[in-house]
């Protein structure tokens, strides 16, 4: 009983140490990005010599990839409760798309965190073949409801995977208009807009002979 007590106490502690790491590396990032931060500042950052930082993590790429991690399972969990909720096809597909939408338009920062905004813009750099393996496949988890719920709407497999891009694609075009001020330009909703695509996206699956 008392190496339980043991073990959970350090657990614990390890815990709130990887915590506090990763608390100060996102703010490190926001505001040097990642290419621009360091191991050393993001150590600072949190209080720790970066000899103790390297006993969390061995490279500032895998702390960012705990963080998008964090990021991404919090994403498939508000994808699941609005699904869960909804009991049609057609229901659960437009409570997943629209779940995506909010999730990003209401966290701004994760937005930036998934697309890699913290390298300094857009670039086609991941975290390492590891890393990006187990994000992508994250990711992939998170929207799979959509392609799912198209499926069951009776769309084929690879018809329900174009779909998914478009939502997908459609969101975040949306969202990089509204996270920049653009969305004002044009005098409209993000939100609404995104709405308007993912109904008639649903229309056109419900109106397709079914085979």
């Amino acid at each position: 009983m008392a190496l339980e007590q043991r073990s959970d106490r350090q657990r614990a502690v390890k815990d709130l140490k990887r915590g506090l790491i990763l608390d100060a590396a996102r703010k490190v990032f926001e505001t040097e990005g990642l290419d621009g931060a360091s191991l050393r500042a993001i150590a600072a950052a949190a209080g720790y010599t970066p000899a103790a930082l390297y006993f969390h993590f061995d490279s500032k790429e895998a702390i960012y990839a705990e963080m998008l991690r964090a990021s991404l399972a919090q994403l498939a969990a508000a994808v699941a409760r609005a699904t869960a909720r909804s009991k049609a096809p057609s229901e659960r597909l437009r409570a997943a798309a629209m779940a995506f939408f909010r999730y990003y338009a209401d966290n701004p920062r994760d937005l930036d965190l998934g697309f890699y905004l913290f390298r300094g813009g857009m670039k086609p750099q991941g975290l390492g073949r590891a890393n990006d393996e187990v994000l992508n496949a994250a990711l992939l988890a998170a929207l799979a409801p959509i392609a799912a719920a198209t499926e069951a709407m009776g769309a084929r497999r690879d018809e329900a995977n174009v779909l998914l891009v478009e939502i997908f694609a459609h969101a975040a075009g949306l969202l990089l208009l509204a996270h920049t001020g653009r969305m004002r330009l044009f005098g409209t909703s993000a939100l609404q807009l995104m709405q308007r695509f993912v109904d008639g996206k649903i229309a056109a699956l419900a109106a397709k002979p079914k085979r």
